[in-house]
């Protein structure tokens, strides 16, 4: 018997029914690769494992309920339904859901954990401390070999050169890292102006007190950075004496050791930026004020030696009169001299005093406009009208686009449109009942 010929897209359609009724629905453990999102915010990609590939598309709606961002080589488990693209006769996976593997067991472990902390209140807000504006000493504490490492002291090194860096090395990944992590802390808590200054710490010998601690390691997935999930570690953090600045993983990744730090970092070279003011903001506002203070005491001069030469003009010709003047002029003109001094002591102890407190409340400002735009934010989002539509109510027009809000306005036979939440409907009007 001869085979059956079929047309393409047939045997197409005819494959992808067979695969749905083998098959479907399916759960794929595997490698991303090729990850790419299009503007329309469908995401395509691939998923490997050592013996084989399979393309893979997410749909918009599908795609905007995923937590995360996911990165070439990043294992994912996924669950969808196995078809065929029938423009190109591919077998694709459209994927309806998406997590990193092993996500769940410590996604779970992490709220746990991060619950029984916050019920503690080693997250509270009171609890957080601003940076100082300039450090005698800036703790870190990374691994020595990570990218981080240079990333934070090159950012140091341009920003402020003068400010000296000290490195407690730890483990930033592994079984091991939590305890390094903490005992690193530690060893720099000592060097902490309210930190005692052991003697012990034979490696930190003669450094100056630190006023500020980093704690900074690059990206990497959940598990990557599973470390600075640890409760012990949490805890030191929270026994801290001088601020300490989280700048781990990307600015989407999240751990505990960022809700007890007293500032995080989307990354560890913001940590090290938000440490440090560059060191030419300072220089040049001590250089605006010294020149301002010389002009004010240049002008004070000027204006006290022409009231001098004035008064001198006015003296008579006897001699014992001009005697007495002149010795009266040299009294005034020491007087002068000290006062001059006197009051420019005043105004430089004055600068300092309000140097020291400008960087502060500058940014007591901005945290309190902050706070402002996020409750004006949040209000605005309140009274969003899709959250309505959302609830299952529906907004009704007629052809003109004019609303209708009452059964009055409509009668049998009436084209309307209904806009819900996820788009519109156009209906007709059969019956109107009035109440």
């Amino acid at each position: 018997m001869a085979p059956r010929i079929w047309q393409v897209g047939a045997l197409c359609r005819a494959v992808a029914d067979a695969l749905d009724a083998r098959f479907n629905p399916v759960a794929v453990r595997g490698e991303v690769s090729g990850f790419s999102r299009a503007s329309s915010g469908h995401c395509y990609f691939s998923i490997k494992d050592e013996t084989g590939q399979i393309r893979c598309a997410m749909f918009r709606r599908a795609a905007s309920l995923l937590d995360f961002v996911p990165r070439d080589g990043d294992q994912v488990e996924l669950r969808g339904r196995l078809g065929v693209y029938e423009a190109r006769g591919d077998l694709q996976l459209i994927v309806e859901s998406l997590q990193r593997a092993g996500q769940g067991a410590l996604f779970e472990q992490f709220l746990r954990l991060k619950a029984k902390l916050e019920s503690e209140g080693l997250f509270d807000a009171a609890r957080k401390r601003p940076l100082p504006m300039m450090p005698r000493a800036i703790g870190l504490v990374t691994s020595l070999g990570a990218a981080a490492l240079h990333d934070v002291v090159t950012a140091l090194q341009r920003r402020v050169p003068h400010i000296p860096v000290v490195v407690a090395p730890a483990a930033v990944q592994g079984a091991a890292a939590p305890a390094e992590l903490v005992h690193a802390l530690s060893a720099l808590y000592r060097l902490a102006p309210a930190g005692g200054g052991s003697t012990a710490e034979q490696a930190f010998a003669g450094s100056p007190p630190v006023d500020v601690i980093l704690l900074v390691r690059g990206g990497g997935s959940m598990e990557d950075l599973w470390s600075f999930n640890d409760e012990q570690l949490a805890r030191t953090l929270a026994l801290s004496p001088v601020p300490v600045v989280c700048g781990v993983g990307h600015e989407t990744d999240f751990t505990i050791a960022d809700f007890v730090a007293d500032l995080r970092a989307p990354t560890p070279t913001a940590a090290a930026e938000l440490a440090a003011q560059p060191r030419d903001v300072w220089l040049g506002a001590l250089e605006l004020i010294a020149g301002r203070m010389l002009d004010a005491s240049q002008r004070l001069l000027d204006t006290q030696s022409q009231r001098l030469d004035m008064a001198a003009s006015r003296l008579g010709r006897p001699s014992a009169l001009v005697a007495r003047q002149q010795m009266l002029l040299s009294r005034q003109a020491q007087r002068l001299r000290h006062g001059t001094l006197l009051r420019l002591e005043r105004l430089t102890t004055e600068w300092h005093r309000l140097s020291a407190e400008f960087p502060q409340k500058i940014e007591q400002q901005m945290v309190r406009r902050h706070d402002r735009l996020d409750r004006a934010g949040l209000r605005l989002q309140s009274l969003d009208p899709r959250l309505v539509l959302q609830r299952g109510y529906a907004w009704l027009t007629d052809d003109a686009g004019h609303a209708v809000t009452s059964a009055r306005q409509t009668h049998p036979g009436q084209a309307l449109q209904a806009t819900l939440a996820d788009g519109t409907v156009d209906v007709s009007v059969t019956q109107r009942r009035l109440l």
